[in-house]
């Protein structure tokens, strides 16, 4: 394990520090958003970067989309900024001339600097206290996040928090996924283990239908490419349909490249998968060893709650009470 400074955001230092796996997997975190910069993992005696990052403290403050972010307190969007609990109601804040909430807002979990907590070779934690009222939400919240290498190559991604006050929490990881390096992801090969999705209007928020995939362009049961004939662009959610299995985790997707036949498989305790295809992504700034992220340069699988969940009582329920702790497992487990 190391730890060196990536740059400063005003006078506060922002860390990266390096984590490996004895198979020779590496990853770069960032304590600014939990940022997962940087993936490297084994192939053919090599190793191959697996996800979209950028070169400066300045480039991610300024341009990145969430690349390998967490977002908070409430990852995706929540309709109007506004929601109720037990009858309080809350608004919170947006960017200028926006209309909903995104992400938890302008200075969502993403673009705060968490404090750095235990590390090791294969494992780090970080941590971050949002107050009350902070973007509008109710309650101080304690976040954490650890990101821990399970061998041979597999990235372990847990999420946590506990409040002093009734209020909402959805977390994820937002990290870019392309597994060989190409300058799109449309050729990789998409499985999503869901019978149903959650059909969002013209502005992404959900339609509050639950929908069924079979016979439509959001039917990935079955291995396929992501581009297809339909010239439909993906930033949806799916409804996880498997169960958990022993080890609390259950299959939500997976992610292969033909060209190099490395696969990327996603477990996760969360009930949804946001699939975004990065359609609209066109990254003003060289990311890693100078590629430009056009669109389609990566593909986004977000475990997480259902997006506008707080609005919908028939959606995933996203209320965190004082007396509960909020649990979040994912695993990126990259095979060959």
């Amino acid at each position: 394990m190391s730890a060196k400074t990536f740059g400063h955001i005003g006078d506060s230092p922002v860390l990266e520090v390096e984590i490996g796996s004895k198979a020779g997997a590496r990853a770069k975190i960032l304590t600014y958003g939990a940022v997962l910069r940087d993936l490297l993992v084994p192939v053919d005696g090599g190793l191959q970067r697996v996800v979209l990052g950028l070169n400066s403290i300045e480039d991610y403050v300024k341009h990145s989309p969430s690349f390998g972010a967490v977002p908070g307190r409430f990852a995706n969007r929540i309709a109007n900024g506004r929601f109720l609990i037990d009858g309080a109601a809350y608004e919170l804040e947006r960017k200028p001339g926006e209309k909903h909430t995104l992400h938890g807002g302008p200075k969502g979990f993403g673009k705060r600097i968490w404090k750095l907590g235990e590390h090791r070779d294969d494992f780090v934690s970080l941590s971050l206290v949002s107050e009350d009222g902070d973007m509008g939400f109710p309650g101080e919240l304690q976040a954490t996040c650890a990101y821990r290498f399970v061998e041979p190559a597999t990235l372990r991604v847990e999420l946590s928090a506990v409040a002093d006050k009734a209020t909402i929490v959805n977390l994820t990881q937002h990290a870019y996924f392309n597994l060989d390096g190409s300058p799109d992801i449309l050729d990789h090969e998409l499985e999503v283990g869901s019978e149903f999705y959650t059909p969002s209007d013209a502005e992404l928020i959900p339609t509050g239908e639950i929908r069924a995939v079979a016979g439509t362009a959001y039917d990935f049961r079955s291995p396929r490419a992501v581009r297809n004939d339909a010239g439909v662009s993906y930033d949806t959610n799916f409804v996880v349909a498997h169960p958990l299995g022993a080890d609390g985790l259950a299959f939500v997707s997976r992610l292969r490249s033909p060209r190099n036949r490395l696969s990327l498989e996603l477990h996760s305790t969360e009930p949804g998968v946001q699939i975004y295809d990065s359609a609209k992504l066109n990254c003003p700034v060289p990311g890693l060893d100078g590629a430009h992220y056009g669109a389609h340069a990566g593909l986004c699988m977000e475990p997480q709650a259902f997006p506008d969940s707080p609005n919908r009582r028939h959606f995933t329920d996203t209320v965190l009470r004082p007396d509960q702790e909020y649990r979040h497992i994912s695993e990126f487990r990259f095979l060959r």
